[in-house]
């Protein structure tokens, strides 16, 4: 057996003191913040006769819009994520058990599919339009219609059901835990639920409640199809179109630093919130909170108030989309290129994931095993993507890939004599990039939670037998992680699957995925040929839920 003072990797200082490692972490935390840089780059290059156009036109509108639509989901997602999650949490009922899972469902239907969907139920001369005008005897829409979905108010429902889940996990996580103790010290002073609620548990998950709907608002500030289905115009469309349609980059940067400022905000108001998180529960110790029995019409209006917003964010949007596929395969088969697509979206998805899951173990061990500023530097700025939309994300990593590609075809040029395509975006590496940089904080937070489980004894019995940093974490963190890094790896793989602004600003010509495929089908109002690949989404979107369900319940 080897010991620390035989093994010949205690006399490379370099192995010892981890500098691969650090190196690694600190090479990826740049990777991951290049596109904010380079996007300010950009923005400094000037955008002559954009602004005049943009601040009669465009941006007074579309500040507007973005500033009511966030108004309006974040009380929205608020209202309905803490009280489900109160409902399920202090109250036994029929049918709770179910809807403590249920109600993640939404999370599975990305927001632009809900728009889609919506829009052809709610068609005016559609089934559901149709049965109430013969009901109420109307004969044609001129007559009788329900008010158009297209307009903000409709965006502000559509988005609001489908991300309330958020606010309802990190909510009813601190219901579960940490409101326990408090709640039944109320009760025994003879506090009734509705007070106990009012008074101790709403005030206690403040924090909690801040940091899902901020998350909720980040995803709305990201959202660029549903909000363009439903006509709805925000900065982030207004980004897309100043790029796309005007051709002017510096442009397109200025406006997506506009809206970073926004997303800034956002985090340093989560931030607060986690501090104050932290400062509170200190001291506490975790119980699972008893729920009270509900019945007659009490338990009736738990249970309808925990159905509507699974009925309405899931199961109206799922069954119409089966619908139509059926329909649609009935009709004329799969059509050829929806296999293509589904080739595109696995393959691009499966590698950005596994390069994710890669920088993560590395970012996740060099702060374990090297703890000190750099790696938690590293590991915090790693994290800095999944706070960018996508679409300031693809703008920020054009410059860089774009002068990577010049260098590349230069040099090739200039030794073959004949000039290469793009490397980078012809051939989608970019667009890897863009979800790598995106969602490395799932897969570094997701690690980092596993890792936080194994004992640190465990390390120091491994490294007393001899095994160097590299040999701990190939023979103790990787086997007891395996479920976390298989779930962040989950959760990773579907968000690449439904990203959507990104794809659309980065994807090489002629490549399209199920998500472009459904927005381009959308856009052209041709919806019953997007329903395959709309249920396709949905489908694999469950995934994550169930690991988010089965996390939760062990939690419990």
């Amino acid at each position: 057996m080897k010991t620390a003072e035989t093994n010949p990797m205690n006399f490379m200082p370099w192995r010892r003191s981890g500098a691969g490692w650090r190196l690694g972490a600190v090479l990826i935390a740049v990777l991951v913040c290049l596109p904010v840089v380079s996007l300010v780059l950009i923005a400094f290059q000037g955008s002559a006769g954009l602004w005049p156009h943009m601040l009669a036109n465009v941006l007074p509108t579309a500040l507007k819009n973005t500033i009511i639509l966030l108004a309006g989901v974040g009380i929205l997602v608020t209202l309905i994520g803490t009280t489900t999650a109160w409902m399920v949490t202090a109250y036994d009922f029929p049918g709770r058990r179910i809807f403590e899972w249920a109600l993640l469902l939404p999370l599975a239907v990305p927001t632009y599919i809900i728009a889609y969907a919506y829009l052809d139920i709610l068609h005016p001369v559609g089934a559901v339009q149709g049965a109430l005008r013969g009901l109420l005897g109307y004969s044609s829409p001129r007559e009788f219609r329900l008010p158009d979905i297209r307009s903000m108010w409709g965006c502000i429902i559509l988005l609001g059901l489908v991300l309330y889940p958020y606010v309802y996990l990190t909510t009813r996580a601190m219901f579960l835990t940490q409101a326990a103790n408090l709640v039944e010290v109320s009760r025994t002073l003879g506090a009734r639920r509705q007070s106990v609620f009012r008074q101790v548990a709403f005030p206690l998950a403040r924090p909690a409640i801040a940091v899902g709907t901020s998350l909720a608002l980040m995803e709305t500030l990201n959202d660029i199809g549903a909000s363009q289905f439903l006509g709805v115009r925000t900065l982030t469309p207004s980004i897309y179109s100043a790029w796309v349609n005007r051709s002017d980059l510096p442009g397109a940067a200025q406006i997506a630093l506009a809206m970073l400022v926004i997303v800034v905000l956002l985090v340093l108001f989560e931030r607060h919130a986690r501090r104050n998180q932290r400062y509170a529960t200190a001291a506490q110790r975790p119980r699972v909170m008893s729920p009270a029995r509900l019945s007659g019409w009490r338990a009736a209006s738990a249970f309808s108030l925990c159905l509507f917003p699974i009925t309405l964010g899931f199961i109206v949007p799922a069954i119409h989309l089966c619908r139509e596929a059926w329909k649609r395969i009935s009709f004329a088969g799969i059509s050829p290129r929806i296999w293509t697509e589904i080739v595109n979206t696995v393959a691009v998805s499966a590698i950005a994931t596994l390069l994710v899951l890669l920088c993560g173990l590395v970012l996740a061990n060099a702060a374990r095993s090297y703890p000190g500023r750099l790696t938690s530097l590293a590991a915090r700025a790693s994290t800095l993507g999944y706070a960018v939309p996508g679409t300031v994300l693809a703008i920020g990593l054009l410059y860089p890939v774009g002068l990577f590609d010049r260098f590349w075809a230069s040099g090739v040029e200039r030794l073959t004599g004949n000039a290469p395509g793009l490397l980078l975006l012809g051939s989608g590496a970019a667009l890897v990039l863009a979800y790598s940089s995106r969602f490395m904080a799932i897969s570094t937070g997701g690690i980092e939670a596993g890792f936080s489980r194994i004992p640190p004894s465990l390390d120091h019995a491994a490294r007393m037998l001899g095994r160097t940093s590299t040999g701990v974490f190939r023979s103790v963190h990787l086997p007891l992680s395996k479920t976390a890094i298989a779930s962040a790896g989950l959760l990773v793989f579907v968000d690449c699957m439904k990203e959507l602004p990104a794809t659309l600003l980065l994807r090489p010509l002629n490549f399209e995925t199920l998500a472009t495929h459904l927005y381009g089908e959308a856009a052209r109002g041709t919806y019953e040929e997007a329903a395959i690949a709309a249920l396709l989404i949905v489908l694999i979107g469950i995934l994550p839920v169930v690991v988010l369900s089965r996390l939760g319940r062990v939690k419990a």
